[in-house]
């Protein structure tokens, strides 16, 4: 018999943490898990648009670490007792070295540039949005519950990792990058 979609658990606006813990769907967890998961789907819509194979394996991995994340804080901390997939450091250096990469062969930045130039870049622009936000989201989350100090750490690289990315296919679409000139 094939499990069904809807509970019911959820009707009255409470849902439950990995551990059995019942939260208001407004939950500081709830919201951050649910960036994570927003941020996600991003990634994929990304991945799906792009045709680089090796741009989209290493979103593919990323899209495998942020389900990792998300059930990180799905979890009760105190309860809990349900077997989760972890980060490590080698899954932030992924990031660092693929950076290292297409600062070699970019432009040097000699100004802030408008989020746009391609439909691509711009998706890849909105992810690094959203990431900021669910790192936003965590850090509020830990200052009040245990979060693994590698989600934080993840977040901020992967939204780092999505900047270059986005200037990186910016240039391998030949698509305009325009510098913000402030008005003053």
């Amino acid at each position: 018999m094939a499990l069904k979609i809807y509970t019911k658990t959820g009707d009255k606006g409470q849902t439950g943490l990995l551990g059995g813990t019942r939260v208001p769907k407004y939950h500081i967890r709830i919201e951050a898990y649910g960036t994570v998961d927003e941020l996600n789907s991003w990634i994929g819509m990304l991945r799906d648009s792009i045709s680089d194979e090796h741009q989209k394996a290493i979103l593919v991995e990323t899209q495998d670490r942020l389900f990792t994340i998300g059930s990180s804080l799905a979890s009760d901390p105190e309860k809990s007792k349900v077997k989760i997939p972890h980060l490590t450091e080698e899954d932030i250096t992924l990031f660092e070295k693929e950076m290292d990469a297409m600062d070699e062969v970019l432009p040097p930045m000699k100004h802030f540039v408008l989020p746009g130039g391609h439909e691509i870049v711009s998706k890849c622009h909105i992810a690094r949005c959203v990431c900021r936000r669910a790192e936003r989201r965590v850090n509020h989350l830990a200052e009040h519950e245990q979060v693994d100090e590698l989600v934080i750490k993840y977040l901020n690289r992967l939204s780092d990792y999505l900047f270059m990315l986005s200037r990186k296919l910016a240039y391998d679409l030949k698509a305009p990058e325009t510098p913000w000139k402030p008005r003053l």
